[in-house]
């Protein structure tokens, strides 16, 4: 997947807008003037020599360049071919992410003044990347054979070993647990994980070096995954329940407790607020900051065999929702 095609969808600058000229894709992480560390941890691109940014480029590309951004500026630049990266240091060394967003009511990118080279990157970008695979990573753990062979209810005997997650006896001292692997492919390069159940959280399938910690001023995960960008780089969009406020709105006045213009308990006690059953649901275009910690929800998954074999299986898991969620129609059944 191309470099541009990766960084064109940098979190918060490009939810609303589309980019002109290419190297100004690369502004959500190293900022507009390439005055930034990307994620605080990279070189100021700003700041090098156009020599020194391809020789990067290419290191990124063959493995022998970069440190804690290395995972994940490999996959970006893996397509790149080495005209493609000249031309990108000839364009950030020229006074690249200059370039003004364009209108938000128009709906394609103005002609740019990029090299031919870079201009074909850009051009890339707009086509939608093939279909991945949706990987059931419980498969093997709920494999029928395995859950026959692994019932209690079937053993004449029982023993120590059979009982637990440790697999020994309670005297064997050496018992560790495993150590798990979290290596998997960089962002945009890996399959997607099934959902365990109807609107589970989605499991990480990607690595996350560089990406983590994620705080409500620098979240990178918004560059690829905020809906205006998903689409174009075959990632899972942020559904509209994080882009919608469910608490009530609530003011303490005049020793009052007040939900959505209801007082609720009473005078100089709170009382019970059960009666405000659900709040107004407000809607926005922009990430509900009560759930800007991704990683709370979503987390990466590590190459282990499960201890136990599992029998859950999840009513209405259909193909769509393996890999979609519905869950801002389903927040107020129930309660309507």
């Amino acid at each position: 997947m191309k470099m541009v095609k990766i960084l064109a969808v940098s979190s918060l600058l490009i939810a609303s807008s589309i980019y002109a000229a290419s190297t100004a894709a690369c502004a959500g992480c190293h900022g507009q003037q390439f005055e930034k560390k990307a994620m605080g941890k990279s070189k100021i691109v700003k700041d090098m020599s156009k020599e020194d940014i391809v020789k990067a480029l290419k290191g990124y590309k063959d493995g022998s360049y970069g440190g804690a951004m290395k995972g994940i500026m490999k996959g970006q630049v893996a397509s790149l071919s080495d005209a493609d990266m000249a031309a990108m240091a000839d364009e950030i060394k020229g006074g690249g992410g200059e370039a003004k967003a364009a209108p938000a009511a128009e709906t394609a990118p103005k002609e740019t003044k990029a090299a031919p080279a870079v201009a074909s990157v850009v051009a890339a970008a707009t086509t939608a990347p093939a279909a991945k695979k949706i990987v059931d990573i419980n498969a093997k753990s709920s494999d029928a054979a395995r859950i026959s062979k692994e019932d209690l209810g079937t053993k004449k005997e029982i023993s120590e070993e059979m009982l637990g997650l440790r697999k020994s006896t309670l005297n064997d001292e050496n018992v560790k647990p495993d150590e798990g692997d979290f290596k998997r492919a960089s962002a945009g390069s890996s399959d997607r994980f099934e959902r365990a159940y109807v609107n589970a959280p989605p499991m990480i399938p990607h690595s996350v070096d560089g990406l983590l910690p994620i705080t409500q001023n620098n979240n990178q995960c918004l560059g690829c995954h905020m809906p205006a960008a998903a689409k174009g780089v075959g990632a899972t969009a942020i559904p509209k329940s994080h882009f919608t406020n469910y608490r009530p709105d609530t003011v303490y006045k005049d020793g009052e407790l007040v939900k959505e213009g209801k007082v609720v308990g009473l005078k100089g006690d709170i009382g019970n607020v059960s009666d405000i059953k659900i709040a107004k649901a407000k809607s926005s275009d922009k990430l509900y900051q009560g759930r800007f910690n991704c990683s709370q929800c979503h987390a990466p998954q590590a190459k282990v065999d499960t201890a136990v074999a599992n029998t859950f299986q999840s009513d209405g898991l259909t193909d769509k929702l393996k890999s979609s969620s519905n869950l801002v129609d389903k927040m107020n059944e129930g309660v309507n």
